[in-house]
C-alpha cells in the first residue's frame, strides 16, 4: 500500500480513537519503565511460539532466525516507544503486518501474540511506575491506545494481502473460464475446417461442386469463428454510442431481418404506428435486440412462437420478447446476465451481459421473467422521445 495514503488512514483511526499529543508524550515518558522489561518480555514470546504448531511451523531458519527475529522485536518495541508516530513508523508497522501474512501466520495468533505482549507491557509498567496512580492509569490508557492503533495496521495489512490473492484467483478463475469458453466455441468451426481441408488435400478427382462446397465450409466457419473473437473484442471494447432518434417499427423489422429464425419458429411483430421514437446508438440497440431474439429461438429448438411487443410509456418504449420455449430455471434467473455465464451447451456467455452494457449507456434496463416449460420474456425500457 502506498505509505502516504496508509499514512492519512492510520491518522483518520488516531483521530477515531481519540488519540492527542499528550498520548505520545504519556508513552514516551513510560519508556524508560519500560525499557528494562524488554528482553524477558522477547524471550517470553518465542517460548510461547515454540508452545504452538501453528506458530511454531513458521520458523523455517532454527536459533539463527529466532536471534534475528528477536532483534526485529526489539526495535519494534523501542519504536513503540519513541513518541515519534509518523510516516515511516506507520509504514514500518505495516511492513512488519505483511510480513507475517507472506510467512503464512494466521491472524487469530498475530492478534494473539499482540495481546500477549500488551500484558506483559501492562504489567511492567505497574511493577516500575514511581509516579501516582493517576499517571499510571493514564499512561496504561495511552499505551493501550497505540496498541490498538497497531493492531489496526496489521489487520490492514492483512486485509491487503487477502484482497491481493482473491484479486489473483478470480481473475485466474476468470481466464479460465474466458479460455474454457473460448475453446469450446473455437473447436467446432476448427474441426470442420480439419475436416474439409483434409477432403481437399487427399480426395481424388473432386467435382468442381465437391470442391466448393468445401471451400465455402471452410469459409462459413472462418466466420463464425471470426464472430467469437469480436463478440470479445466488442464487449472489452464497447464505445460510447452515438445517440440519434430512432423509428421503434422500422428499427425492430430490420433486426428480425437481421437475424437468422429457424423454420420452427413462427415470429411476429406487434408494435403500433404510435409507440414513441427511441433515443439510442442503432447499431449498438441492434445487438441487444438480435441477442435477445437469438436467445429466444435457442429456447424453442422444436419450434414455437416469438413475439416481439413494443408500447409507449410516459418517457419511455417498452420492447418485450417473449418465446415459449424451455424457460430458465430459476437458481440461473439472477445470474444469466452474468459475464461469462451461460446455460447453453454451447456459448461463452457474453450476449446478455453485453445486452445489459449497453443498454446501461442508453440509460435503458433489462427485465427477465420465466417460467421452466413455458417461456421467458425479456422487457426492454429505453428512453424515448415524441411518438412518430
Amino acid at each position: 500500500m502506498q505509505a502516504d495514503l496508509l499514512f492519512k488512514r492510520y491518522q483518520e483511526l488516531q483521530t477515531y480513537v481519540g488519540w492527542q499529543p499528550t498520548d505520545a508524550a504519556r508513552v514516551a515518558a513510560a519508556a524508560e519503565a519500560l525499557r528494562p522489561a524488554f528482553a524477558r518480555l522477547i524471550d517470553d514470546f518465542y517460548e510461547e511460539i515454540e508452545k504452538h504448531e501453528a506458530t511454531r511451523r513458521v520458523i523455517t531458519g532454527g536459533a539463527q532466525q529466532i536471534m534475528r527475529l528477536k532483534g526485529t522485536l526489539i526495535g519494534w518495541l523501542e519504536n513503540l516507544v519513541s513518541g515519534v508516530y509518523d510516516r515511516d513508523y506507520v509504514a514500518r508497522r505495516w511492513r512488519v503486518g505483511f510480513r507475517h501474512v507472506e510467512i503464512g501466520l494466521d491472524q487469530v495468533f498475530t492478534n494473539a501474540a499482540l495481546s500477549r505482549l500488551r500484558g506483559g507491557l501492562a504489567r511492567a509498567l505497574d511493577q516500575a511506575w514511581t509516579g501516582d496512580a493517576t499517571a499510571l492509569a493514564a499512561a496504561h490508557r495511552s499505551l493501550n491506545l497505540l496498541l490498538d492503533l497497531d493492531l489496526a495496521i496489521i489487520e490492514d495489512a492483512y486485509q491487503t494481502a487477502f484482497q491481493r490473492r482473491q484479486q489473483q484467483v478470480e481473475r485466474l478463475a476468470t481466464i479460465g473460464q474466458v479460455a474454457g469458453g473460448i475453446a469450446h466455441e473455437l473447436r467446432n468451426p476448427l474441426n470442420v475446417i480439419k475436416t474439409s481441408i483434409y477432403f481437399l488435400l487427399n480426395a481424388k478427382n473432386a467435382s468442381p461442386d465437391k470442391v466448393a462446397t468445401h471451400l465455402e465450409r471452410i469459409n462459413r466457419q472462418v466466420g463464425l469463428a471470426d464472430g467469437v473473437i469480436t463478440a470479445l473484442n466488442n464487449f472489452a471494447r464497447l464505445p460510447v454510442p452515438e445517440m440519434q432518434s430512432i423509428g421503434t417499427r422500422e428499427f425492430l423489422r430490420n433486426v428480425i431481418d437481421s437475424v437468422t429464425i429457424p423454420a420452427v419458429v413462427q415470429a411476429s411483430i406487434d408494435c403500433p404506428e404510435d409507440v414513441g421514437v427511441i433515443m439510442g446508438d442503432a447499431r449498438q440497440l441492434a445487438i441487444v435486440f438480435s441477442n435477445l431474439i437469438r436467445n429466444a429461438c435457442d429456447a424453442m429448438p422444436d419450434g414455437g412462437q416469438l413475439t416481439i411487443r413494443a408500447r409507449s410509456l410516459p418517457e419511455l418504449v417498452e420492447i418485450a420478447v417473449t418465446d415459449n420455449g424451455v424457460g430458465i430455471a430459476p437458481e440461473h434467473l439472477s445470474r444469466v446476465v452474468e459475464p461469462l455465464y451461460s446455460t447453453k451447451a454451447r456459448g461463452i456467455g457474453l450476449g446478455l451481459a453485453m445486452a445489459v452494457a449497453i443498454l446501461d449507456k442508453h440509460g435503458g434496463r433489462l427485465k427477465i421473467e420465466s417460467e421452466v416449460g413455458r417461456g421467458t420474456t425479456m422487457t426492454v425500457l429505453l428512453p424515448s422521445t415524441v411518438a412518430i
